[in-house]
This record gives C-alpha cells, sequence and structure tokens, in this order.
C-alpha cells in the first residue's frame, strides 16, 4: 500500500453507525465518500455533516439499483483513482410475522441489507483486486446469529451478509483484499430513537424508562454507541488488519442476545 491519501466509500453513511464510521475514517486522513438517498438534499447533508462537511463528500445513493451503484463507484473512481475502502452500512428494518408476512417488507430488507451490500462490494472488487489492496466491512448484526420472533426478513438478510463475507475474502484473499463484518447489540442510533419513541407512545413510559429496557438487554447494562463500532472499524480497515479475514466481530456487550 502507498503512502497516498486511502479513499473510502461509506453507504448509509449520513446517519448511525455509518457516519460515525465516517467522521472516524476521515480523522485518520481518508478521504471518504457517503452514499445516501437522501445525499441529494443540500440542507440534510449539511445538517448531517456539520464541520465534517470539509473532509466527507456526499452523493445519492440507491444501493437497491445496479445503475446507481456502479455510477457512484464510477465517479469514486474517476475523483480517486481507485477504492481502498468500502463499508456496507446502509439497512432498513421492519417486523413482521411469518404468518401473512408482507412480500414487500421480505423484499425491501433482502435487497438493502443482503444484496445491496453484494452489488457494492461487486462494484469496488476490480479496483481493488488490481490495486493489490483492500478492506471491505459489512454491518451484520446480532440477529445474523439469533433468530427473533416477527424478524425473519432482518434475520436471514444480516446472516446472509455472513455467508458473503466468506466467499469475498476468499475471493480476495490472494489479491491482498481483506471481508469482515460486525455484528452489534442494540446500538444508539436514529434507529433505535424510533423503537424508543413507539414504545413510549404505546406505553407511557418515559425516554429514561424504556431507553433503560434496551440497556437491560446486555449485562453491561449500557447502550453501544455508534462511536465504538466506528473504532473497530477503523482498525479492520487498517494495515494492521491485513490478516483478519472471513471473521465477524460481535460487539455483544456480553449478550448473544
Amino acid at each position: 500500500m502507498s503512502s497516498k491519501p486511502k479513499t473510502a466509500i461509506v453507504t448509509g453513511g449520513l446517519s448511525g453507525m455509518g457516519l460515525a464510521i465516517a467522521r472516524r475514517l476521515a480523522r485518520d486522513g481518508t478521504k471518504v465518500f457517503v452514499g445516501a438517498r437522501r445525499a441529494g438534499d443540500a440542507a440534510h447533508v449539511a445538517a448531517k455533516l456539520g464541520p465534517d462537511a470539509g473532509t466527507i463528500s456526499a452523493a445519492v445513493l440507491d444501493v437497491q439499483s445496479r445503475d446507481s451503484v456502479d455510477g457512484f463507484v464510477a465517479n469514486v473512481v474517476a475523483a480517486q483513482g481507485g477504492v481502498d475502502i468500502l463499508v456496507n452500512a446502509a439497512g432498513v428494518y421492519d417486523e413482521a410475522a411469518i404468518i401473512d408476512h408482507a412480500e414487500d417488507v421480505w423484499q425491501d430488507q433482502i435487497d438493502i441489507n443482503l444484496s445491496g451490500t453484494f452489488r457494492m462490494i461487486r462494484a469496488v472488487m476490480p479496483h481493488m483486486t488490481s490495486a493489490g489492496w483492500g478492506r471491505i466491512v459489512n454491518i451484520a448484526s446480532m440477529a445474523a446469529h439469533t433468530g427473533m420472533a416477527n424478524n425473519a426478513a432482518y434475520c436471514a438478510s444480516k446472516a446472509g451478509l455472513l455467508g458473503l463475507g466468506r466467499c469475498v475474502s476468499l475471493e480476495g484473499a490472494a489479491h491482498g483484499v481483506t471481508c469482515v463484518s460486525i455484528s452489534p447489540t442494540w446500538v444508539e442510533t436514529e434507529m433505535l430513537r424510533k423503537f424508543i419513541d413507539a414504545d413510549i407512545a404505546a406505553t407511557g413510559q418515559s425516554l429514561a424508562e424504556v431507553r433503560a429496557e434496551y440497556a437491560k438487554s446486555n449485562p453491561q447494562n449500557q447502550l453501544v454507541q455508534p462511536e465504538e463500532v466506528a473504532e473497530l472499524a477503523a482498525y479492520l480497515v487498517s494495515d494492521a488488519a491485513r490478516a483478519l479475514t472471513m471473521s465477524d466481530f460481535e460487539i455483544n456487550a456480553g449478550s448473544p442476545w
């Protein structure tokens, strides 16, 4: 790997874990390009990136569209000469029981969480293998390891990332390309806050009470923070992580769910 600053793509990079990872990589001097559906809204981008707008670039990306994915990657390559790092953090979550499970709920979660990750990897792999260096990190979930009632689509999509990653790591190994995943427990993101708000509305409990219930899901009795996930991701995309591939790293706070 040359001394030239690395180039990273982070999908879902305007919120939650994706944004925290983008900021962490930018602090290391990495040129970061985040992709998100709402990246075309200048006010939204400015509000999300804040002072990091000078070191993080944002552009519209729909991981459900091959044309959008291929075009996004092509633009990054045209600007930077290649892609060194890919972090797949774009994802959706919705609940449904197996009986009468809606087709669109299943399709959206599989297509965004799993197939979207595949599309991104397919687009960047030629650039990484030709350069002889690459790092791919997929954001999975503890749901990839443990089933949850009413969550068949989400669990299946996240479990699929583990199998996808194993194949990518084998194909990239001879070319200096690694592929790993991170499986967090509950992380205090905008998505979790939506669940908390729904529980507040349904139960009449206070924010502190509902938040405490989620924190009790692990023996540390604390919610994982996006920045903690970002610190692990930063190491996994570094030169020091050369031998770390085909692995899934659980951030479970002591609880396997």
